[in-house]
């Protein structure tokens, strides 16, 4: 297999639905060594969504680098692509989307904000990450909702869970006896219909991805 376009994928967005956007060669999230690896099968764009943070060995920089040395366009959204991109925007790699700008600008730093567990099998993902839950909060603040002492609750007690432990439910229980049950409750439900920033972040890295396809004259094919 020779493919011109690689996207590393897992619980950011569903791989069939990523298919109508964009065909390419979807791998799953990426570990350290996957990178070099499509450069050797032929990659000449390679789009970083998601990647392991705690299950294996991440990305590493230098591969990252070492791609973009020998031709290759490598762009970085959503969750590790958008992390590693912050740290590599300056070196020619391409960060898309706003997980991508709130690490560009420090809105924040740890590698948790964007980490969470997921069914291997499904690729579903079995945790929120932390920047879905701050964009939920941001929403619901400004909608009314939740008020501002209520969101740094909110907040605090989802920096305060593990990771694989963030849930509306166990965030729920952390606020209770601090924030109103009614408060909670309208949280929860509007959190259940809220946009998934990954999720969107992903569509647009894709959307971008096509376009640089597109302008390159770039064909998938692998038939």
């Amino acid at each position: 297999m020779k493919p011109g376009i690689v996207v590393f994928l897992g619980p950011s967005l569903p791989v069939r639905e990523a298919e109508g956007i964009l065909e390419a060669c979807y791998l799953p999230p990426a570990k350290r060594g996957d990178i070099p690896g499509a450069v050797r099968d032929g990659a000449r764009v390679i789009c970083l969504i998601d990647g392991v943070f705690f299950q294996d060995c991440s990305v590493g920089h230098r591969e990252i680098l070492s791609a973009i040395s020998s031709g290759v366009r490598v762009l970085g959204a959503s969750s590790m692509g958008a992390l590693r991109a912050s740290e590599l925007d300056t070196l020619g790699m391409e960060g898309v989307g706003e997980v991508y700008r709130m690490y560009r600008d420090g809105v924040v730093v740890s590698d948790d904000e964007v980490a969470l567990v997921f069914d291997p099998e499904s690729g579903i993902a079995l945790s929120l990450p932390l920047v879905n839950i701050r964009h939920v909060l941001v929403l619901a603040l400004h909608q009314h909702i939740i008020g501002e002492k209520d969101h740094q609750e909110f907040l605090s007690a989802a920096r305060q869970l593990y990771f694989p432990d963030r849930t509306w439910e166990r965030i729920r229980d952390k606020v209770a006896g601090k924030v109103e049950t009614g408060v909670t409750d309208r949280l929860l439900e509007f959190a259940s219909s809220a946009p998934d920033l990954k999720r969107e972040d992903a569509i647009e890295a894709l959307t971008r991805t096509r376009k640089i396809a597109e302008e390159s004259g770039l064909l998938y094919d692998d038939k």
